[in-house]
């Protein structure tokens, strides 16, 4: 009986340790001048909280097997009504925090919303993109905001996706745009909504 105790006495000495330095427990972030740099912790279920709220999706949107329907002649494509996918959900392009899907991506390859004349114009961005990066925007507004030292713009279809946005302290992932050339994906981890935004350079 005391030689079992023991053991039991001995594993939780040594497995405390183990426990706490798991991901997650961490407990710290850096903020700042520099990114906001830690690994994406597993995806964790809010309980009413399906969007946002710091979850962090662990990849970007799939690449879309369809082809955008091309602008109607004689000008950009009307603007449609959005409706949220659920209750709890924003109108805006968003991640389901349960299930990691990119909600409103689903137009297909070259949406003409997006096109641009000269994809990367001002080349790509050449910091870190995906779950593993988190950047605190340093100030600006839609039109140009920046992050460290890094500037982008948010496309002009996307302006009202991002009116609740705080560009001096929102955090935001970048993800590559697979469907769209020229455009990356900034995801606002606060609000768990996403816009296309476009590198616009260091300077």
């Amino acid at each position: 009986m005391k030689t079992e105790i023991g053991v039991i006495a001995v594993c939780l000495v040594f497995g405390f340790p183990v426990i706490a330095q798991q991901p997650g427990n961490r407990g710290e972030e850096q903020h700042g001048s520099a990114p906001a740099q830690h690994a994406a912790a597993p995806a964790q279920r809010h309980v009413n909280q399906p969007v946002g709220g710091g979850h962090i999706p662990a990849h970007g949107p799939t690449p879309s097997h369809t082809v955008a329907k091309p602008a109607p002649k004689g000008g950009p494509p009307p603007k449609t009504a959005r409706v949220p996918d659920q209750p709890g959900h924003p109108s805006a392009p968003h991640v389901d925090a349960g299930t990691d899907h990119w909600v409103g991506h689903d137009a297909g390859k070259n949406n003409p919303k997006y096109h641009l004349d000269h994809p990367w114009e001002h080349g790509h961005f050449p910091g870190e993109v995906g779950a593993s990066h988190v950047y605190r925007l340093g100030g600006g507004t839609r039109d140009r905001f920046r992050f460290d030292n890094f500037y982008f713009s948010v496309a002009p279809a996307d302006y009202d996706d991002c009116a609740d946005w705080k560009w001096d302290t929102d955090d935001i992932v970048l993800y590559a745009d697979p469907d769209d050339d020229g455009w990356y994906l900034a995801y606002n981890v606060r609000l768990g909504t996403y816009v296309h935004v476009e590198f616009l350079g260091n300077v």
